[in-house]
Order: C-alpha cells, then sequence, then structure tokens
C-alpha cells in the first residue's frame, strides 16, 4: 500500500494489510486533523518505508506519554503518529493513503469527546477514553 502528503513531496509504503484502523476523538487528533476526528491505521514499522524530508512535533497523551506527531514541513500534512505504549507501530493518518476506500474502522477511543452531531458507528468497539 502507498499513501502520500497533499503536496506529494513525502511518500510511503508498506507491506501487508493495517493491524488495525481506528478512530480518535480526542482534542489532540481533532486539532491535528482539522476535523471531527483521526482516523489511523497501524502497521509494523519493519514493514514501512518513508521517502521525503519530514519534521515531529512532539505532544503528549491525556496519560502523559510522549506522541510523535510526523509531518509534511512543505505542506504541513500529518503522515503519522508514533506513540510510547505501541514501539515498533507506525499510526498512519487514513487520509494520506492513496485508496483509503477499503479500510473498517475496529475501534473508537475518546468517545466521551466526540462532536454531538456524529452518530456511533457500526461495528465498532467504543470506548470513552484510553489507555494510551
Amino acid at each position: 500500500m502507498t499513501g502520500a502528503c497533499l503536496c506529494g513531496q513525502v511518500r510511503y509504503s508498506f507491506d501487508g494489510a493495517p493491524l488495525l484502523t481506528a478512530i480518535c476523538h480526542c482534542r489532540n487528533c481533532q486539532r491535528q486533523s482539522g476535523s471531527a476526528f483521526g482516523i489511523v491505521a497501524a502497521v509494523p514499522e519493519v514493514d514501512f518505508d518513508l521517502q521525503g524530508e519530514t519534521r515531529t512535533f512532539l505532544d503528549s497523551s491525556d496519560g502523559g506519554r510522549t506522541v510523535e506527531r510526523i509531518f509534511c514541513p512543505a505542506c504541513g500534512s500529518p503522515i503519522l503518529s508514533k506513540i510510547e505504549p505501541m514501539p515498533g507501530i507506525m499510526l498512519i493518518k487514513a487520509g494520506t493513503l492513496d485508496d483509503p476506500g477499503h479500510l473498517q474502522p475496529a475501534v473508537e477511543v475518546y468517545c466521551d469527546r466526540a462532536l454531538p452531531f456524529l452518530p456511533a458507528l457500526a461495528g465498532t468497539e467504543r470506548h470513552a477514553r484510553s489507555n494510551i
């Protein structure tokens, strides 16, 4: 699978299907995505190849753990995140995939912060918060 930022300066690829697709309704994911939530596809770092210059913003979760938010310095597109509790896993921002249509979210976290006009997605495991 492949993906890129908005301007195309950053491209990536990975082998195999994502281990998990999740939706996060936390305020930081809302702010970073500029939308109601963030969607990530988790892939093993060993299967992931990144080309192009990126920058990293060090954020922290509600639990105080470091969240590396990696983005394109030219267009600002968020590309992926890395989180302490999941070493070796890349959380790819699903909207950057060249073909994101096949993804099916399995989990929603920080549902207590979901915007009130959003319905629950059928078939997802929902959590008020997250252990991350």
